[in-house]
């Protein structure tokens, strides 16, 4: 039985603001929590990890860890 990205990725929580979604999702296979977030008005989207313990505040400040995340990329290159 093969495990398809439908039934192993899950979403935990939602919210919208000013046509901006953010989704918290965790795969159940990796273990891994993400943050999706959309622009609806440009079509713009952007997916990062976030730690388990930073979930919930980075729902409510995507922006905020998405920049962490950008940022340790470049320290790491």
């Amino acid at each position: 039985m093969s495990t398809t990205a439908e039934n192993r990725i899950r979403e935990l929580d939602r919210r919208a603001s000013d046509e901006i979604d953010v989704t918290l999702f965790w795969d159940s296979q990796t273990d891994r929590l993400f943050i999706a977030l959309e622009d609806k008005r440009t079509g713009a989207s952007l997916e990062f990890e976030v730690e388990a313990s930073d979930a919930l505040e980075a729902l409510r400040h995507p922006y905020a860890y998405a920049r962490r995340t950008w940022d340790e990329l470049a320290l790491a290159a």
